[in-house]
Parts: C-alpha cells; sequence; structure tokens
C-alpha cells in the first residue's frame, strides 16, 4: 500500500472513526483503525464490535493495499502534523511496520494483520428514510440530555426513536428520560418510516452520528431494522447495534391534569438559576420556585454556603405554589429551547411539571420535583 493524501482531508476523515475506539479494550486490533486504498480513494473503518463508522476520502494511491495503524497514535501524529501538508502513507506487503511521512516528519508504526479485523454486518434493513439534518438535531441534540447513565436500567442508556400519531398527524419520535426528567420531540414522519418498529439508539451511537452531521450535511440517511441502525451522511457512514430492551411507556409520567400555567422569559430565568444554584447543596443541588401572581422567587440554602434569593417577573396568574427542582435539570431543560419564552404547567409542590418552548410545539419536558 502506498498513497498521498492531504493532511486536513485526512484528519478530518479520522476524527470521525477513531473516536469510536475503546481505550482500554482486550482485543488488540480494535484499537486499530482499518486502511484501505484502491483507486483514487482511502476508505477507514473503526469498530468497538457495537459500533462501526467507515469514512472515504479522496487520496492519491500509486500501490493499492490495506493495512492497520493504531488509531488514537495515528491521528495524534496527524493532528500535530503542519497545516497544509501531504501525508505519505506506505506498508510493504509481507512486513508489520507502515511508514508515515510529511515533510521532514517521519513515523514507523506497527501494525496488526488485516484478516484480525473484525467486519460488522449490517444484516437486511427494511425501513429506509431521510431526514434533514435539521430534524436530526432536533430529534436528538433536544433529548440526548436527559438519556440515562444507570447501568442497570440499560433500557433507558438511548434515545427511544418511534412512529407515533400527534394530534391526528403521523410523526417520528424520540424520548429519552432518566427517570428524573423526559424529553419528548417529534417531526413529521418522513417517507419510509411508516411501520417501522421502535427501537432504542444507543447514547454512544448518539454521540457519534452528532459528529457527522455536525460537519454541515444537508441529508442524514436512516436505514434500520430492529436490531441494527446504519446512517449515512456525507462520506461517513455509521452502524450500531440497538438496544435490546423494552422501553417504558412514557405516556404515563407526562402529567394531563396540571392547570398553574407560568410563562417566563427563558434567558432570564436559566440566568436567575444559575446564580442562585451557586448557593445549592453540591449533592442536591436543589432550589425552590415560590410563585405568586406575577413574582417568582427563586430561592436555595445550604448549611456550607449560606442562601440566596432572586425575585424573576413572570406571567402567572393562579394561586401561589411552592416548589423544589434539581437545578441541574433544570439548566440542563432550558438549554434546549429556542423561543425567548418558556412555559411551565404546574399542579402542586410533588407533582410533574411539564415544561413547553413556546416557539417549538413539536416538543415537551417533563421534569420531577424534589423536597428542598
Amino acid at each position: 500500500m502506498k498513497l498521498v493524501i492531504d493532511r486536513s482531508a485526512l484528519l478530518k476523515a479520522l476524527g470521525h472513526v477513531q473516536s469510536v475506539v475503546e481505550r482500554r479494550g482486550t482485543i488488540p486490533v480494535l484499537a486499530n483503525v482499518k486502511l484501505e486504498a484502491a483507486g483514487d480513494v482511502l476508505y477507514l473503518t473503526a469498530t468497538d464490535m457495537d459500533i462501526a463508522v467507515m469514512e472515504r476520502v479522496q487520496a492519491s494511491v500509486s500501490e493499492p493495499g490495506q493495512g492497520t495503524l493504531p488509531a488514537h497514535t495515528f491521528y495524534d501524529i496527524v493532528r500535530k502534523l503542519p497545516d497544509g501538508s501531504q501525508v505519505e502513507i506506505t506498508r510493504a506487503e509481507g512486513t508489520a511496520k507502515a511508514v508515515i511521512r510529511a515533510g521532514s516528519s517521519r513515523f514507523s508504526l506497527s501494525t496488526l494483520p488485516v484478516e484480525e479485523f473484525p467486519v460488522m454486518t449490517e444484516g437486511e434493513m427494511p425501513f429506509n428514510f431521510t431526514l434533514s439534518a435539521a430534524e436530526w438535531k432536533a430529534l436528538f441534540d433536544k433529548t440526548r440530555f436527559a438519556v440515562s447513565t444507570e447501568e442497570t436500567r440499560y433500557y433507558l442508556n438511548g434515545i427511544f426513536l418511534h412512529e407515533a400519531e400527534s394530534q391526528g398527524a403521523a410523526v417520528l419520535r424520540a424520548v429519552a428520560t432518566d427517570g428524573h426528567r423526559l424529553a419528548r420531540v417529534e417531526v413529521a414522519l418522513p417517507a419510509g418510516a411508516s411501520g417501522m418498529p421502535g427501537v432504542i439508539i444507543p447514547r454512544k451511537a448518539i454521540d457519534e452520528i452528532k459528529k457527522l452531521v455536525e460537519e454541515g450535511t444537508n441529508e442524514v440517511h436512516v436505514s434500520l431494522s430492529d436490531s441494527k441502525i446504519r446512517v449515512a451522511c456525507g462520506t461517513a457512514v455509521l452502524i450500531s447495534k440497538l438496544i435490546d430492551g423494552t422501553f417504558p411507556d412514557y405516556d404515563r409520567v407526562i402529567p394531563s391534569g396540571n392547570d398553574k400555567i407560568m410563562e417566563v422569559d427563558g434567558k432570564n430565568f436559566t440566568r436567575a438559576v444559575d446564580r442562585v444554584s451557586v448557593i445549592s447543596s453540591e449533592k442536591t443541588r436543589g432550589i425552590r420556585m415560590a410563585l405568586a401572581k406575577g413574582k417568582l422567587t427563586l430561592s436555595a440554602d445550604s448549611p456550607e454556603h449560606g442562601t440566596a434569593t432572586e425575585e424573576v417577573d413572570v406571567n402567572y396568574a393562579a394561586e401561589p405554589v411552592e416548589i423544589g427542582f434539581n437545578s441541574r435539570y433544570l439548566l440542563d431543560m432550558m438549554g434546549q429551547m429556542e423561543g425567548e419564552v418558556a412555559q411551565f404547567v404546574l399542579a402542586d409542590s410533588t407533582s410533574p411539571a411539564l415544561v413547553r418552548d413556546t416557539s417549538d410545539v413539536g416538543s415537551i419536558y417533563v421534569i420531577m420535583p424534589m423536597r428542598v
């Protein structure tokens, strides 16, 4: 194998694939990225056996071939090479070393047999549809914060993507919850998604796809079965296993009888919560919200730090109510709001609150109260 490739193009492609590689794996070849040079293209592949990412990039290939290189070391080398440099990669047939040259720099890296590199098969994927990058970001960027990190409830360690109905229209809905907060976002059901199974996409796959979508591609092509998902974005393709589990009936925790409505400027509210939370206990992060007509009083106290209060003007005309929330959860949720006004729909001090972004009818959030 012998090729020359632009450093910036190689760095971008490596950035997509190397982050899948686990730094502490038990199978040596999984620490490597597979390179395959053919025609005028270099194909790069990395996998952790649950997720595989493949990227193709233009290159000047003088000798076709393939090999594997240690992913993170290779990435660090390319990252530190000068901008605008041309990178030559050479591996002689039958040798266990690959040579990387750029300008006056030369590196010799150990390789592992390409035959040991696992192939992640796609299998049959009967459902195929296309989302715009904006739709993908709406579904997953706005729900990811609520994904659980508690490994014992593994079925909550991802985003539940499924077909649903909203106000008589078919929608594609993404839901995430960790038991303390819930995020539900929906877009119009794309052609090809009708009849799709409900699937739970793992958090790591969501994070890796986010990097691909952020590169500016306009469309995201999705194929899925009940066990795997394939996402193609520009020149990159990601295949991931899905979480084998049953997502809970989330509709049961979305309150329907709340009758106290507070509307507040989202930015002012977020800044006030952030300031008051400085005093809240490190362990609970709890703050109190005391509502009266036209006024919200935020407060926090802790034996270590003292007390804090701040008043915020709100649109509220119902009877007074006091409720406590985890400030970190509030801030995470407010970070998804795009409109100027956030709407809180409350019942009492012990019931979950329903929160809406008034500029985005396809998104709702639920946050559980806490004793403060």
